[in-house]
């Protein structure tokens, strides 16, 4: 699954660095895909059009907005940030737990009593 997305990611940054290499940044520099050398169809293509990155100025004719890709990069880093705490927090929660369990006495050790 990670690697899926980290293909689809990549797939992305090809797609914003082939319209910013053409000056693909404004409706009035959009291009047609032929142009660019890519893949309307593909899924890269289908979400950054879902999100607005990449948008059609005219029939067929299509531009990058940078400042959506980059409020989707900012994003994008907060949900990484987001999630990567949360995991340290349950690794940290896990440690923790384990640390009581091993300290704590077990019941065989409470119930015997030697004489």
């Amino acid at each position: 699954m990670a690697t899926a997305a980290a293909v689809v990611v990549m797939k992305e940054r090809r797609l914003v660095e082939a319209f910013t290499a053409a000056g693909a940044t404004s409706p009035g520099r959009a291009l047609s895909v032929d142009t660019l050398g890519i893949d309307a169809d593909g899924l890269a293509m289908r979400r950054l059009r879902d999100r607005a990155v990449i948008r059609e100025s005219s029939p067929g004719r299509f531009y990058l907005d940078l400042t959506t890709w980059e409020a989707l990069r900012r994003s994008r880093r907060r949900m990484a940030f987001v999630m990567l705490a949360i995991l340290v927090i349950l690794l940290i929660i896990g440690v923790i737990g384990l640390r009581a369990h091993e300290a704590a006495p077990s019941q065989q050790t409470l119930g015997t009593v030697s004489h």
